[in-house]
């Protein structure tokens, strides 16, 4: 991932509960960076921008962060099905075609890791679409969640397999998973 640091730029974030999801997230002046879902969400978005973006100042804002956690909300709430939140990411050029993949899978859709690294035009990159999956920051906002083992099986999600499994039936997918 490209090591750019966030010098001279505050980072926000703030933590709230809607729906029963717990939610962290933090923004630059560009976008949404980062999105969690985890309990322990917090720590790993502190963790995560020391690891990515370096030296910064990180700083509590849910005011800064209105629009984004609105947005989230409402898709939580199941008011809304797409994110129109403006971004900041900043990964690899393969990990950028990986999420711009993953932002056009159809709410409710599922495909597969498989499928992911057809749709980038490198088929036999299957492990490596994986790791870039894994890698996304923006939960929600970039729909990891939709991408499943081809055998069916949820498999991995950074803040765990029951998450996953609550947000694709969330959407209205009700498949018997094999893991």
């Amino acid at each position: 991932m490209a090591n750019r640091k966030v010098v001279g730029k505050l980072v926000y974030w703030t933590s709230f509960d809607v729906e029963g999801w717990n939610v962290t997230m933090a923004a630059t002046e560009r976008g949404l960076l980062y999105v969690g879902l985890a309990e322990d969400a917090e720590e790993k978005m502190k963790s995560w921008l020391t690891k990515q973006y370096g030296a910064g100042e990180v700083k509590e804002n849910a005011d800064r962060l209105a629009e984004y956690a609105n947005e989230v909300r409402s898709y939580l709430s199941g008011e809304v099905q797409d994110f129109t939140c403006s971004v900041d990411w900043s990964g690899t050029p393969f990990q950028n075609k990986v999420w711009k993949a993953l932002q056009d899978i159809p709410y409710g859709q599922l495909v597969t890791y498989s499928d992911i690294a057809e749709i980038i035009g490198h088929p036999s990159a299957i492990r490596a679409a994986a790791s870039a999956i894994g890698k996304n920051p923006l939960l929600l906002v970039i729909p990891c969640h939709r991408v499943i083992a081809k055998n069916g099986s949820l498999s991995g999600y950074r803040d765990g397999q029951q998450l996953k499994d609550r947000l694709i039936r969330m959407e209205g997918n009700s498949f018997t998973s094999s893991s």
